[in-house]
């Protein structure tokens, strides 16, 4: 069973920075495509960014192009989102999601097969 789990969201001031973690488990971390999305309240869902573990390869939404930088830790199979240079518009409910590459070695923040519970992310100006 396909499970993630994320951790590391909070409340922070604008310009601050905030480190998201999403561990994942039951599949192998390889084949899949890694992505963190948002919602923020009355809003639609957004794609942030996505990473191929396998092969280093990341996909930045242009909305935190700059400011966001998604990695990995194969040995963990966590995948990690630092943010920076926060902004009162980057609040929102953060949530990992994962979707098998079928063999693919990019990403793009398509609608994903799995998805965890979500982080909450408040910046305050």
């Amino acid at each position: 069973e396909v499970q993630l789990v994320e951790s590391g969201g909070g409340l922070v001031q604008a310009g601050g920075s905030l480190r998201l973690s999403c561990a994942a488990s039951g599949f192998t971390f390889d084949d899949y495509a890694i992505g963190w999305f948002r919602q923020a309240p009355g809003k639609e869902r957004e794609g942030v960014s996505c990473i191929v573990s396998g092969v280093g390869a990341t996909y930045y939404a242009d909305s935190v192009k700059g400011r966001f930088t998604i990695s990995s830790d194969n040995a963990k199979n966590t995948v990690y989102l630092q943010m920076n240079s926060l902004k009162p518009e980057d609040t929102a409910v953060y949530y990992c999601a994962a979707d098998y590459l079928w063999g693919g070695s990019s990403c793009s923040l398509y609608q994903y097969a799995h998805r965890g519970q979500g982080t909450q992310v408040t910046v305050s100006s």
